[in-house]
């Protein structure tokens, strides 16, 4: 069964739940009761980046995560960071954190990827069209999956080139990270091409507006969408699936492997 990441956004302005968990004890909270609901690993991050978001400073990012993280690291789970910032993973690992999540895919800060290296972290490389504040405007590809395919790829072999073991790198397709609503559901569809890229394959589609685009619901209406997505997303080989609602997908995904077998 896939491994569920829980989100825990240490942020005001994130797309679905921005302002809730600002505070670090609420944070901490939220990050315990996922992880109580079964999440494996808890993915901690300081700056938004939904489409137009803003960017948030160093020290702030550093202020909002690090405390979080200290305060769940003595969970029997995973603690990531959602950053594409080379200091904010080191203090991030030294607080303990095991694993990088840079939507960037170490493009964002040149010492990424030596950072990674040298502190033997898993990292989990992405897609993205852009950058977070215009990705959205306007995406186009000629076949989404085999551009996509291509960029993570070369962003694998950068990787490895790096001094980063393999087994230690997933691939994210990115979904909602310069996509149309028809991008992000060809993938879903063609999950198995990138599985082809030998390595385990995390999935975000937690709440994301692609659902909206597909029934008119408000980013706290899609609970629905996201079990729907997270269940065919597991089914066509996705190993992680980063989500909110972390009890509701673990019971869906349990229900659907025992009909599976």
């Amino acid at each position: 069964m896939a491994k569920l990441m829980g989100v825990v956004n240490v942020t005001p302005d994130s797309f679905s739940d921005g302002g809730l968990f600002l505070d670090p004890e609420a944070a901490i909270a939220h990050g315990r009761e996922l992880a109580a609901a079964g999440a494996e690993i808890l993915d901690v991050g300081g700056e938004s980046t939904r489409p137009g978001a803003a960017a948030v400073s160093e020290e702030e990012e550093l202020r909002r995560v690090v405390p979080v993280i200290r305060g769940l690291r003595d969970l029997d789970c995973d603690i990531s960071v959602d950053t594409s910032k080379a200091p904010v993973a080191a203090s991030a690992l030294d607080a303990g954190a095991t694993i990088v999540n840079d939507v960037t895919a170490m493009r964002g800060d040149a010492g990424m990827a030596a950072l990674c290296a040298g502190r033997g972290a898993t990292v989990v490389l992405m897609h993205m069209l852009g950058e977070p504040r215009t990705m959205q405007d306007d995406p186009r590809y000629e076949d989404v999956v085999a551009e996509v395919r291509a960029f993570l790829a070369e962003r694998l072999e950068a990787a490895v080139a790096a001094g980063i073991a393999a087994e230690r790198i997933w691939l994210d397709p990115g979904i909602g990270f310069g996509k149309t609503a028809a991008h992000n559901m060809e993938l879903l569809r063609r999950l198995g091409e990138l599985r082809e890229l030998g390595r385990p394959l995390a999935v975000g589609t937690s709440r994301k507006s692609f659902i909206g685009k597909v029934d008119g619901s408000a980013a706290d209406e899609r609970l629905g969408g996201t079990i729907a997505s997270s269940v065919l997303a597991a089914a066509e080989g996705a190993e992680v699936l980063r989500v909110h609602d972390v009890a509701e997908v673990r019971q869906a995904l349990t229900v659907a492997t025992a009909i599976l077998g």
